[in-house]
């Protein structure tokens, strides 16, 4: 999606505001958490912002004990990006996940919707075997929003097979310091079983938080795999 202005704000910063709200509520800090505030109806660049952030946006009513009561406009706010952007025939994998992991958020935390959410869509998964480490670990950072604990069952126990590739896969993001690719690996690495001891884990996502925390959206997969998973502190 590239990246469009309204007026003088950019796409790119709708999403970090958006991001930051996200990480604030899962810390308990800040105003009482709730879509609708952080991406209203009324902003043009909502649908697309919430479509880049997909399951994310819904993560602070993931908790426990939710910020804020879940409200009708943000079953709106969501169901705008749902049909602005579906994914295409010739969407890539990535795409249909993410849209995929929008619709089971959406099911699994505005279950008080008056209006029925649409099935997921079927997206395909064999490229969790045959990629290479390199390109897997590459996906998977691009599908850290699906970490959320009960989203994607069928992807993570895929992705267990694999947990010794990703773990490849945050060694290397960190030494390239590219640091949105390795929290979102990190984040991912903290909801699966059987990580090796051998890459501290913890100390490695502090540390990504600490070089890579300027950018909002490493911020919020670290916070997030620290409330859901108590990993990275």
């Amino acid at each position: 999606m590239a990246d469009q202005t309204q007026g003088a704000v950019p796409l790119s910063a709708v999403i970090a505001d958006a991001a930051t709200g996200v990480a604030l509520a899962l810390r308990g800090e800040g105003d009482p958490y709730a879509l609708s505030a952080v991406l209203r109806q009324s902003d043009a660049l909502a649908p697309a912002a919430l479509r880049v952030l997909g399951a994310d946006a819904l993560a602070p009513y993931a908790m426990d004990h939710p910020a804020a009561p879940v409200g009708g406009d943000d079953a709106e706010v969501v169901r705008q990006a749902l049909s602005a952007y579906p994914p295409g025939t010739d969407a890539s994998e990535v795409s249909v996940w993410t849209y995929r992991g929008l619709v089971e958020a959406s099911h699994a935390f505005l279950s008080g919707s008056t209006q029925p959410w649409p099935p997921p869509p079927e997206a395909a998964a064999g490229w969790v075997e045959t990629d290479p480490w390199p390109k897997l670990a590459h996906r998977v950072s691009q599908l850290a929003a699906l970490a959320l604990p009960g989203l994607a069952p069928g992807l993570a126990e895929q992705l267990a097979a694999r947990t010794d590739d990703l773990a490849r896969g945050f060694v290397r993001a960190v030494r390239r310091r590219d640091w949105l690719q390795a929290a979102g690996l990190g984040r991912w690495l903290s909801r699966l079983p059987d990580v090796p001891q051998t890459l501290g884990l913890d100390s490695g996502l502090a540390f990504v938080r600490h070089m890579g925390g300027a950018d909002p959206r490493v911020t919020l997969h670290i916070v997030a795999a620290q409330r859901f998973y108590g990993r990275g502190w």
